[in-house]
């Protein structure tokens, strides 16, 4: 059974589909009344659902006539999005973030989801047993040079 912050992520990422166009506005207090949540539950669910990491640029206005804009990022070609992650993941990158980053790669088809368990089990903290932050910074070194022999593999 899906929780409410996966079917609030889902309702929008089919928003997002249906329209056809990669840019959504939404009212918070609109979405909360619909999944009859607090408003701050939507907040977690853009906040750690739709980062940049994961391919989202989010911008809010406040008051009265708010609104939350979710844009999902474009490339005009892979190599593209790989060096814009290589840019993102340097000098360093937490677990959670290099998750995301193959969450991205996997929904762009850029990696199997074969491809994505073997580049968690080797940027993973148990195999990387090392102290903060030299822990993130040999995640980076493996993630980025794994990118660089995808992107070069695409070509």
């Amino acid at each position: 059974m899906s929780n409410i912050s996966d079917i609030i992520e889902k309702h929008l990422k089919q928003i997002l589909q249906s329209k056809g166009k990669n840019v959504i506005e939404i009212k918070r207090s609109e979405i909360a009344e619909q999944f009859q949540c607090v408003p701050s539950q939507i907040n977690y669910v853009i906040n750690t659902r739709f980062t940049v990491e994961k391919g989202y640029i989010v911008e809010s206005k406040r008051g009265g006539g708010g609104y939350i804009r979710i844009m999902r990022i474009i490339h005009q070609d892979q190599s593209e999005l790989i060096d814009e992650i290589i840019a993102m993941i340097n000098p360093t990158v937490t677990q959670q973030a290099s998750l995301d980053v193959l969450e991205r790669l996997l929904e762009q088809d850029i990696i199997t989801e074969r491809e994505a368990k073997i580049m968690l089990s080797a940027i993973g903290r148990n195999t990387l047993a090392f102290q903060l932050p030299l822990r993130d910074e040999v995640r980076s070194r493996v993630l980025t040079a794994m990118l660089h022999t995808l992107k070069y593999l695409n070509k």
